[in-house]
């Protein structure tokens, strides 16, 4: 082969496949409950799909074919991962606010995806609801908790809308046991109480002013005005620690007696996760500057916060484009600016 057909494949193979890299990173993420172990099995699967490119014989759609190396990629990735949950997938009870903190580092903890990775820029609303709710973080808590296979059948039948035809070809197995493992799969989501979110459009004022009061008491660290914002009912976890909290007044405690913060020391940079509203929460140094913290992702049902993950991982934050650290003239800026 010449140079420069080499170089025409190469081309070609990148304008083909250019389209479903952000569709398979959702996929990847879905299976894997990592954003960063996403991104290496995307790199896997385009890796896999060039060398194979010149022996694609069209039998399926070209989407379908790199569906099925990225999940096959991911069932192989699967057998020498443990799952990643959050800390209400342990099993314990919620805990009492003024009890220490137990940290486990050790535990693969279940991480967020950033909405600019796996959204993209589609014009179809539609579309973009569907990928909003198919990466929410309950959806993919609860995905972890399938066999590998069976997360695999629910993903690309319920999400992905594939046929039990294409499925079962996909992972060389009969439809009837695509039809089998799906039904599995359902009942056990069923039974942990997996529902749809009443997912507000972000446009929403009333969404708007409950984020604006969330954020305005957050970092003025006002414990009553922060349990004003939750459901009765409301979660808060915090991996990598292990316990997490249930009920509004409890969660304003947990911030009230665990924050090293005092008020005025947090800042908030608003980003998105999961198809659900995102903060970068940054702690003021003795040098007056801002370093990275934790982030928070939102879970909005009604007129409440009803769910709060904060993730203490900060190699998230370059993964979601954030800087570790902020500037104290960059604050000032951005007040003066509000």
């Amino acid at each position: 082969m010449t140079q420069l057909s080499v170089r025409s494949v190469d081309e070609d193979f990148d304008e083909v496949t250019r389209p479903y890299r952000r569709e398979l990173l959702a996929h990847c993420y879905r299976m894997l409950g990592s954003v960063h172990e996403a991104e290496d099995l995307v790199q896997e699967t385009y890796l896999r799909a060039w060398r194979a490119y010149d022996g694609f014989e069209g039998r399926s759609s070209l989407r379908t074919w790199l569906y099925r190396i990225a999940t096959n990629a991911c069932l192989n990735a699967l057998d020498s991962r443990r799952r990643r949950p959050l800390p209400t997938g342990l099993g314990a009870p919620s805990s009492d606010p003024a009890d220490p903190l137990v940290e486990r580092g050790e535990v693969p903890w279940l991480e967020p995806v950033p909405d600019a990775l796996v959204m993209g820029e589609s014009a179809d609303p539609a579309t973009v609801v569907t990928t909003r709710s198919s990466v929410r973080l309950a959806l993919v808590a609860a995905l972890q908790h399938l066999p590998p296979r069976q997360r695999a059948v629910l993903v690309l039948r319920e999400v992905m809308r594939m046929s039990a035809a294409e499925v079962a070809e996909m992972l060389d197995t009969t439809v009837a046991a695509v039809n089998s493992s799906l039904q599995r799969a359902r009942a056990q989501l069923a039974a942990a109480g997996l529902s749809e979110d009443d997912v507000t459009e972000p446009t929403d004022p009333r969404r708007r002013a409950l984020l604006e009061s969330y954020v305005k008491a957050l970092e003025a660290k006002d414990v009553r005005a922060i349990a004003a914002v939750f459901a009765e009912d409301a979660i808060w976890e915090m991996p990598p620690f292990v316990s997490w909290y249930r009920g509004a007044d409890a969660i304003g405690e947990l911030v009230g007696t665990h924050c090293p913060a005092e008020p005025g020391g947090l800042r908030a940079v608003p980003t998105s996760a999961n198809g659900a509203p995102a903060y970068a929460i940054y702690l003021r140094d003795e040098d007056g500057g801002w370093d990275a913290f934790q982030l928070h992702v939102l879970t909005v049902t009604g007129e409440r916060i009803s769910h709060v993950v904060s993730f203490f991982d900060l190699t998230l934050f370059p993964t979601f484009g954030l800087p570790m650290r902020l500037d104290a003239a960059d604050v000032a800026g951005d007040a003066a600016a509000g």
